[in-house]
């Protein structure tokens, strides 16, 4: 390996090495390099465990889920932007905690729901309720349960 591949191996290990890199976030740092260069640094850096997409996947939908409160839609599409393989983003989708993530989205919605009080037209708030929630990453049935749940509350 040429002095300045051997360089850019140790500059990414580093980095690998603070914190979690999937291939596709590598790939783009390696631009700039030879694709044969390229290559050798991934390969290097994919056999000596400094990036493993489907550790990668598993940490992302966890934090995403649990400390920013995203669904499974919005956090599958990023990890597809991300250019992680189909069967990591599932394996990382079935180990989000469930119970937790349904009650951060109740939170979420009760929230939002609240701040929606204003609007007078219901239909508008209606709107913006449903978007702000696909927005965030939510599927229709599970953002209308809660929704009817809000709405019976509210007349209760």
């Amino acid at each position: 390996m040429e002095p300045e591949t051997q360089r850019t191996l140790n500059r990414l290990m580093r980095l690998c090495a603070g914190r979690e890199y999937c291939s596709g976030d590598i790939r783009r740092k390696l631009a700039d390099l030879p694709e044969a260069d390229a290559r050798a640094v991934l390969d290097a850096l994919l056999r000596e465990g400094y990036v493993d997409d489907a550790r990668y996947a598993r940490a992302f939908a966890r934090d995403k889920s649990a400390l920013q409160g995203w669904g499974s839609l919005k956090i599958r599409l990023a990890l597809q932007r991300k250019g992680v393989g189909a069967d990591d983003i599932a394996a990382a989708l079935s180990g989000i905690d469930g119970p937790a993530a349904q009650v951060r989205l109740e939170q979420i919605l009760g929230t939002k729901w609240k701040t929606l009080q204003r609007e007078t037209d219901p239909a508008k708030r209606e709107a913006k309720f449903f978007r702000y929630a696909r927005g965030r990453g939510y599927g229709y049935q599970e953002i209308k349960r809660i929704y009817d749940q809000l709405r019976r509350d509210q007349d209760a």
